[in-house]
């Protein structure tokens, strides 16, 4: 057989898949269904890097596998085209943004063609085309009928560099996301998802679905769901209260003073009673140049400013406790004040050290002489709670006292803020609301959706982060859909996360004009059988999304509770180097040009044997001409393939036991060691020296997910039937995955001396006869007394002796 032409073969059957729609789902809802969902790519100009292949490829084998085992497979791909990276690189080329998305969209698609993915390509779905986020602006519509879009000033991270508000997800560690630049605080009119109505569904939502135990540990933290209680201090000479929360109010008898934001609203309200206002308002220009990340960082300096005359009274005690400023305190977290308890909390220790505050021990146990104690251990200096032990009776018992005397009450908190829904750039999907003013915020009427983004030719931001659509009057001027009088849209534009909130759920009926998606259908195909993408997007995307399905679930458009019944991840590809892939370090990987030397099935062979498919590994190109061996090994199969329709006796064990292994291995993200058995039985077949017809039918399509090309040239090079799609997943045989004969160790004394063949089934005094029979056995215990034989079933055979 003439060498393997990887580059004719691969041509010619990803051009035979195409014409006759071979991966199209059908809808014969009579089948058993699978849905498989891969994060869909945002189609950068730099196109595909091999993260992608891997993130792909692990539900591209499972899919390939179910279509054999006679499911309907919906295994769809789209892209997530809104956003910056799109519009920076437009301005920069000066291109539009329509233009560049649609050249990055066909660069991807001739991509992920050229590697053989089973997509289904009817399904394909744009997040920028007007078909698409018309759905999107219509749940946008239904949120703000529903009380869950709001709009409220806000200081609001702003990246000065894409002039644009972020969110906090998409600002962690005081750095922009898209451009890594610091970013500062700004005050701003924003609009707000209320995402956190939801925060108790999302946490129960949980207990439903089949994740990675560390992908629900996440979403649990980011959602941050803490009970506790909220407490009035009484501000004096005001009939104002200060409300805080705390998640130990057993220890409001340490509080010796509070803390409250420097942008609080009672700090301007009662200005004229606080002596210092000066050094506030210096303090409050020195907090608004700093991020919310820099604000809260454990590890810094410690500063604020204390409140001359303003005061608060600890309703427990009835003491008078000051009142600080601190950057710390923010307005968007909690109540935006916090009471402080020096004694127990660290950076309430630090800072009363640093003022000068009291500091009194209510629970017994350090030396606060030297830092805060924060274990468990007796009340003290606690009135009504002195004695007690037990931290949890302590908090119930304050949470009664605090209900009975009014002063406060039990409540729950969350970490998770409303989503900051908007921003200030062109390429986004446009806000559907107008501001009219006789009638305030309209929203536009759905008859009227999509509202379509202007064509311009300037897309660049305004200087004071306001939208470029603020720039276009024909957009802007409108008549108010409710009085019909002047009014003005909405300029702001939706963040990237809108569209990938709810685009699995358009696979399903992409091309439908009427809604969204069908609801047969969508009662057919949801939930998503298996989700997998990247561990990076565990908490914002998949929690963003979560929460519209779960919207959608309580208005009755969709028929589930959950969108995702369970949720995989892989690893990175790191660099050969050993470090994450960047341009910078020159250590990127081109997909393409491995597919030009090697040929996409070694591609997508070798990221998945590359290591465990849940963690990170670095690239080798020595590995990949591993996996390129080998498969030019199983083309050469074809050499020294004979007649038989049955497997031979030498191989039978070994072909139930790889049929096994790899379905097994494959359901368990395993597939490293699925091509290893597969590698393995390969010496096999080679050791024996012949492959017969039936055992290389049963090979290739054991194969086929992993190395689509090459296996469907051998299947119609062998005359099979029909294409290798076609046919059904090998099973096997339970009772012939057991070995025959084993391997045990025969011991002196202990001490292994030689290596036995038995038959499986052996009883002891087989076992012993078979092991004394051997010449170095046999030899080492000639002359010898024999004190004891033992035969461990399976393992070894030991003799013991004496001279």
């Amino acid at each position: 057989m003439a060498q393997y032409d990887f580059k004719n073969v691969e041509k010619k059957w990803q051009d035979i898949w195409d014409k006759n729609k071979t991966f199209e789902c059908t809808e014969d809802y009579s089948k058993p269904k699978f849905y498989a969902l891969v994060e869909f790519p945002y189609p950068s100009g730099a196109g595909m890097h091999v993260g992608h292949i891997k993130a792909y490829s692990g539900l591209e084998v499972v899919s390939r596998k179910r279509r054999l085992e006679g499911y309907n497979v919906l295994f769809p791909i789209g892209f997530d085209a809104f956003g910056l990276p799109t519009e920076n690189y437009a301005i920069k080329t000066n291109t539009h943004p329509r233009q560049v998305t649609d050249n990055n969209i066909e660069k991807f698609t001739s991509q992920l063609r050229r590697v053989g993915f089973s997509f289904d390509w009817s399904k394909v779905v744009d997040t920028t085309q007007e078909d698409y986020y018309k759905w999107t602006q219509w749940i946008f519509l239904k949120m703000f009928e529903n009380n869950l879009v709001f709009r409220d000033k806000t200081l609001v991270n702003y990246c000065p560099h894409c002039k644009v508000v972020l969110s906090n997800e998409d600002s962690q560690g005081g750095k922009c996301d898209i451009c890594h630049s610091d970013i500062v605080q700004k005050s701003k009119d924003v609009w707000y998802l209320r995402i956190t109505e939801y925060a108790d569904k999302l946490l129960e939502g949980l207990k439903e679905v089949d994740y990675l135990p560390n992908i629900k540990l996440q979403q649990e933290n980011w959602i941050g769901k803490s009970t506790g209680a909220f407490v009035n201090f009484a501000v004096n000479g005001t009939d104002e209260k200060l409300k805080i929360y705390t998640t130990r109010p057993d220890t409001l008898f340490g509080v010796t003073f509070m803390v409250m934001a420097p942008e609080h609203p009672l700090i301007d309200k009662y200005a004229d009673m606080i002596g210092n206002m000066d050094e506030v308002e210096a303090y409050r220009d020195m907090c608004s140049k700093k991020s919310a990340f820099e604000r809260t960082q454990l590890v810094k300096d410690k500063t604020g400013v204390k409140l001359s005359g303003f005061t608060a009274t600890n309703p427990v005690n009835g003491k008078e406790v000051p009142i600080y400023i601190s950057d710390y305190v923010m307005m968007g977290y909690g109540t935006g004040a916090i009471m402080a308890v020096p004694a127990h909390d660290q950076r309430d220790y630090e800072f009363a050290k640093k003022f000068g505050i009291d500091i009194i021990e209510v629970i017994k146990g350090g030396d606060i002489g030297v830092e805060a104690y924060t274990g468990d251990g007796e009340m003290v200096n606690s009135g009504f709670l002195n004695g007690m032990t037990n931290k949890k009776d302590s908090i119930e018992k304050m949470a009664e006292h605090l209900q009975a005397e009014g002063i406060g009450e039990k409540g729950v908190q969350y970490k998770m803020n409303d989503w900051a829904f908007n921003r200030q750039r062109y390429w986004g999907e446009p806000i559907p609301i107008v501001h009219c003013p006789h009638c305030g915020i309209v929203p536009v009427p759905y008859e009227e959706l999509p509202l379509r983004l202007p064509e311009v030719e300037n897309f660049e931001p305004g200087t004071d982060g306001e939208s470029p659509l603020a720039k276009i009057d024909s957009y802007v001027n409108c008549t108010c859909p409710k009085c019909g009088k002047p009014a003005k849209r909405e300029t702001d534009t939706m963040p990237q996360w809108a569209g990938s909130s709810w685009y699995f759920l358009r696979y399903i009926d992409p091309h439908n004009t009427e809604t969204f998606a069908d609801k047969d259908k969508l009662k057919y195909w949801m939930p998503v059988d298996w989700y997998n993408g990247g561990m990076e997007h565990v908490t914002r995307h998949l929690i963003y999304s979560r929460f519209w399905y779960k919207f959608l679930y309580d208005l009755g458009e969709v028929p589930v509770s959950e969108p995702y019944a369970k949720r995989t991840a892989q690893g990175l590809i790191l660099g050969p180097d050993g470090e994450k892939m960047s341009k910078s370090k020159g250590n990127v990987v081109d997909p393409n040009e491995v597919v030009d030397e090697f040929g996409a099935d070694v591609l997508r062979a070798y990221v998945l044997f590359m290591g465990d498919y849940e963690k990170a590994a670095p690239w080798s190109e020595t590995a990949v001409k591993g996996c390129k061996r080998f498969i030019d090994r199983v083309w050469g199969m074809l050499d020294i393939a004979t007649d038989g329709d049955a497997y031979s006796k030498e191989l039978e064990s070994s072909f139930h036991k790889t049929i096994k292994k790899v379905s097994s291995d494959i359901e368990n993200l395993k597939y490293n060691t699925a091509i290893a058995a597969l590698m393995t039985l390969t010496n096999e077949i080679y050791a024996k020296g012949a492959i017969n017809k039936a055992e290389l039918k049963t090979f290739i399509t054991l194969l086929n997910p992993f190395a689509p090309h090459i296996t469907e040239e051998m299947w119609e090079k062998l005359g099979f039937d029909g294409m290798l799609n076609q046919t059904s997943w090998p099973v096997y045989d339970e009772a012939k995955c057991v070995d025959n004969e084993i391997e045990i160790a025969v011991q002196i004394n202990g001490k292994v001396r030689e290596k036995l063949v038995i038959a499986a089934e052996a009883n002891a005094d087989e076992a012993i006869a078979a092991a004394k029979s051997l010449e170095k056995i046999a030899e080492a215990i000639n002359g010898m007394t024999i004190v004891k034989e033992l035969y461990v079933k399976g393992r070894l055979v030991n003799i013991v002796v004496k001279p």
